[in-house]
């Protein structure tokens, strides 16, 4: 916009003659391309607004959902921004993409305003010694303003983009517990149904099958009469071909296996079910070992089988809180503990009360924890394990759970010597 004032006044334009690569610089815009791919975008760039990339960063092409945004200078677009990544991100790309954007175009203006300002200080130079002082007593407010932002900015987008790495880690818990309800809602409807019909056939069948072991029985103590000599050597021949006696002594045994096995499948399903807390609200009042036990079923199938896993528990109180969250609390600690050593891994859980909290250890016998990372293991994303082997959201869901319900989860690790986490959980909350 131009602005012609009297002849004593100052003449300028912003924003029509400069590029926007004069007005922003590389060192300011790829930290923070840098820091939208640690928050989890896979790709980003800032181009003109006639599609020309000037700075990117990552892989932008190819990914399901991209958030494209304006820059604008004096109300026109002069470039555009772009954040990507898959599809079930939509919300926090779409997140990123905004905060991406407001502190860009906050760099913008600020540059503009410097710009205008090296402008006008050179013009003002011509003016009277009066006026002049006047003016820079403007300029050393302005410039003093203008510092603070440069000096804030960084502290705020690191902020933000802790929040959003938080955001992130909440609606990934938020689909697990909603994951594991959907499957233990299905697995319940699916297998409760024909295990209801299976377990009272067998019991029937039992029943059946037992009346004609009587009715066997009744004959064979019929045909011993005198004269029936030849029809019981034809019996006998039978019994013995058709291996009847071990089959008599089999029968008991085989129902109460099947028995057993149909009630083994019951339980198992009601513990994945008790275990999502799919009936269950938002609060609720819980038994701490009750809900370690049925994390430890739950895990059943990956834990190994020298496995050896030791249970210390004490009687404990009700413990109010969200049972669902609770639940996927401490199946993550466990499964931590179990990928930490897949062979010869000894597993001891203890619980107790100590005042006002209940407290729960998890300690094992693997490799331990390195110094350097205890400090991170709670960061959203970091994790010491495989390319592949995890998100590193386990032990930060974790930690954002029992910090909101204002307790406490520590670690103890030596190299080479295992670790312990410790859960100290409030009775009382406020």
């Amino acid at each position: 916009m131009e602005e012609n004032k009297s002849k004593d006044s100052l003449n300028f334009v912003v924003g029509e003659e400069k590029d926007i690569a004069e007005i922003l610089s590389a060192a300011e815009i790829v930290p923070l391309l840098g820091s939208l791919l640690r928050a989890g975008a896979a790709g980003a760039f800032l181009a003109r607004d006639n599609g020309e990339v000037l700075w990117r960063s990552g892989e932008a092409d190819g990914q399901a959902v991209a958030v494209r945004l304006p820059l604008l200078v004096e109300g026109e677009p002069v470039a555009l921004i772009q954040v990507s990544g898959p599809e079930e991100r939509r919300e926090v790309l779409a997140a990123m993409a905004g905060l991406f954007r407001d502190t860009v175009q906050t760099i913008l203006n600020t540059n503009l305003k410097r710009m205008m300002t090296t402008e006008i200080h050179t013009t003002v130079v011509n003016q009277s010694y009066e006026e002049l002082l006047a003016t820079n007593t403007l300029l050393a407010a302005s410039e003093a303003r203008y510092k603070t932002l440069a000096e804030n900015l960084e502290k705020i987008v690191t902020a933000r983009t802790k929040e959003l790495q938080h955001a992130y880690v909440r609606l990934v818990q938020q689909e697990k517990l909603a994951a594991v309800g959907q499957l233990a809602a299905g697995m319940a409807h699916e297998i409760n149904n024909p295990l209801g019909f299976v377990t009272s056939n067998l019991r029937t069948l039992d029943k059946y099958v037992h009346r004609f072991l009587e009715m066997l029985s009744f004959c064979r103590s019929s045909l011993a009469a005198p004269g029936l000599e030849e029809l019981q050597e034809g019996m006998r021949r039978e019994w013995l071909r058709l291996k009847l006696e071990p089959i008599l002594a089999d029968v008991d045994e085989l129902f109460a296996q099947s028995l057993e096995g149909c009630s083994r499948v019951s339980k198992i399903v009601a513990d994945l079910k008790a275990f999502s807390h799919l009936d269950e609200g938002e609060s609720g009042e819980v038994n701490l070992n009750e809900e370690i036990d049925r994390a430890l079923n739950v895990l059943a199938p990956q834990i190994p089988q020298d496995c050896l896993v030791k249970r210390g528990y004490t009687t404990l109180p009700g413990l109010r809180c969200n049972p669902a969250q609770l639940s996927q609390l401490i199946f993550n600690i466990i499964m931590n503990a179990l990928q930490a050593r897949p062979q010869g891994l000894q597993l001891v859980i203890e619980t107790e009360v100590r005042g006002d909290f209940l407290a729960a250890s998890f300690t094992d016998n693997g490799p331990g924890i390195p110094p350097a990372v205890q400090s991170r293991i709670f960061d959203p994303f970091f994790t010491t394990r495989e390319v592949g082997a995890g998100l590193g959201l386990g032990l930060a869901t974790a930690y954002d759970t029992i910090t909101s319900w204002g307790g406490t989860i520590e670690v103890a690790s030596e190299p080479g010597r295992g670790a312990t986490f410790t859960l100290t959980l409030p009775l009382k909350r406020t």
